[in-house]
């Protein structure tokens, strides 16, 4: 029998919900390329996984592989600097400290994206996907 326990955490599911069907009706899908970081609708999502914020539940991700020009995988990024193999570090020289989430790779249609932010370097990108690699192995 299986443990159940529940974290109390008031989250905007239906707020939510409203959003992200005009985002499926209504967005356009933004022309973007890998290593470039973006504001993206993430929305509210179910126990630790990130959550977007403020009114159109955003946050800023890392465009890792193109898949085609509708969907690609994304890391989320934090401000809350991390160490350990979930965590890669972001230079966009803004001088703002990240780092992506290696563990929340997800895949994303383009349809959520909102405002480019920048792009990262190439040996910078490298790096990110070599600790996403890496993750498989562990």
């Amino acid at each position: 029998m299986a443990l159940a326990f529940f974290i109390s955490m008031d989250k905007e599911f239906q707020k939510w919900h409203s959003k992200k069907e005009k985002l499926h009706n209504e967005a356009l899908r933004l022309f973007f390329h890998e290593r470039e970081v973006w504001w993206c609708s993430l929305g509210v999502n179910i126990g630790f996984e990130q959550d977007g914020k403020g009114v159109i539940f955003s946050r800023p991700i890392l465009v890792l592989k193109k898949f085609n020009n509708e969907v690609f995988w994304a890391l989320s990024l934090t401000t809350k600097i991390k160490q350990g193999k979930f965590y890669a570090p972001v230079i966009l020289n803004d001088n703002v400290p990240r780092c992506v989430i290696v563990s929340q790779l997800r895949l994303i249609d383009a349809k959520r994206l909102i405002d480019k932010i920048g792009t990262i370097g190439k040996e910078n990108y490298n790096q990110i996907k070599k600790t996403t690699i890496n993750l498989f192995d562990s």
